[in-house]
């Protein structure tokens, strides 16, 4: 059973209690480009899992198949409470490398990006985790594990960290010394120093507090969110791809091939010396922090906002179908989809090319949809032709009238 499928009604319906209380309580933990950014994050995330979510699968697998120490039966009670603990173990060692070594911290950062803490963070995921998070797994297949039991563990503990993402509910007494809540995830995203890479757990704090990991949410430092090198961007692709460009540069400019190697796999934030020389960097000063922000009409908010419904509405699509789709649809499902959020992300970066991608976008639903028909997607009924051309020519309405607003960063 797809449980992340199932569960985004009620992700929307709790962000629509959240932004309730938001108006309630008089303060906003919401922006809406922000949000839309970590939800696009979010849809691209799952959407381009569609393709890779076999490389964990496959090798758990093979490893459970060849190297099982023990042969756990999924009808024991026993071994699904192992199993859950278990997977919170692995996904620790997981999250916390994946903050203490450059090339593991390219893949996560996208998740630590947004500036904003709320429930639409948790959706912010990234979608080339994928190439390294299968090992830290392998442990559970080596005890015994059955992918059944691994797979639903996994969805659990992720579903899990979705209601600690929020501003929200205060610390909980008893409850921080054993679990992951709100309060003690906050430090997790902060950028203050003091709080800089502390409580990786998932559902569990207890390894945190183990492995010396642990920190607790000060009432004289309040938290600042988001990461030292500012994301400075509404575009999901860019989110996905910022650090290992930085990482890429870096490992052009250092003389050393044995820098140019290990660049990847050192300690989050080392850089070559002869690199840190010619190319220094500096931190932000926090005590000056300034959230990235991009000014926009109401009238270009109602636009982007109606189009990335389309998009969810197209995500939530995909995932459901992804059993039944060929190779080929879902490279261009996948395509649709990141070529879509990317446009959404210029709109709401207000840049000048803005418009002339966004018609782009609109033209190209028309072939899209031709080769959806020829992969055997969709069928070529009248009706469907009729509403693909409303829906183009409404949205090249909308586009006309929707003026663009000054634009003071000078994006180009």
């Amino acid at each position: 059973m797809n449980y992340i499928l199932y569960a985004v009604p009620f992700f929307f319906a709790l962000i629509a209690l959240e932004l309730l209380l938001d108006h309630w309580r008089g303060f906003s933990t919401y922006r809406f480009a922000d949000a839309i950014n970590s939800l696009s994050a979010g849809v691209l995330s799952t959407t381009v899992g569609l393709l890779t979510k076999a490389v964990g699968l496959l090798t758990y697998t093979l490893a459970w198949q060849q190297w099982a120490l023990f042969e756990l039966s999924a009808s024991s009670l026993w071994v699904w409470l192992f199993a859950f603990v278990f997977y919170d173990f692995c996904y620790y060692w997981n999250h916390r490398l994946g903050h203490e070594r450059n090339v593991l911290w390219a893949a996560h950062s996208v998740h630590h990006q947004s500036e904003d803490y709320n429930l639409s963070t948790a959706l912010r995921q990234t979608s080339t985790g994928f190439v390294f998070g299968w090992i830290f797994y392998l442990p559970m297949a080596v005890a015994g594990v059955p992918p059944l039991v691994f797979l639903t563990v996994a969805a659990l503990n992720l579903l899990y960290q979705f209601w600690v993402h929020t501003r929200h509910i205060p610390k909980l007494g008893w409850f921080e010394w054993l679990f992951i809540t709100p309060s003690n995830h906050r430090v997790h995203h902060a950028q203050n120093a003091v709080y800089m890479d502390r409580n990786y757990g998932g559902v569990f704090i207890l390894w945190d507090r183990f492995f010396a990991s642990y920190q607790e949410e000060l009432d004289e430092e309040p938290v600042i969110f988001g990461v030292t090198t500012p994301l400075a961007s509404w575009n999901p692709l860019w989110a996905n791809a910022q650090f290992y460009v930085a990482l890429w540069r870096d490992a052009v400019r250092a003389e050393s091939w044995w820098d140019k190697l290990r660049i990847w796999f050192m300690r989050t934030g080392w850089r070559p010396a002869d690199v840190v020389a010619k190319y220094p960097q500096s931190k932000p000063d926090l005590s000056h922090f300034v959230k990235f922000d991009v000014p926009l009409s109401l009238l270009q908010k109602v636009y982007a906002g109606a189009q990335f419904s389309l998009y969810v509405v197209g995500g939530t699509l995909l995932l459901g179908m992804g059993a039944e789709l060929s190779l080929a649809q879902m490279l261009l499902g996948v395509a649709w989809m990141a070529f879509g959020l990317y446009v959404i992300g210029v709109l709401l970066e207000n840049r000048p090319s803005a418009k002339r991608m966004e018609l782009l976008r609109v033209l190209l639903n028309l072939p899209f949809a031709w080769l959806a028909v020829q992969l055997g997607w969709l069928v070529p009924q009248p009706l469907l032709w009729g509403l693909l051309l409303s829906y183009s020519v409404l949205s090249l309405a909308g586009l006309l009238c929707t003026p663009r607003e000054h634009n003071p960063l000078l994006i180009q």
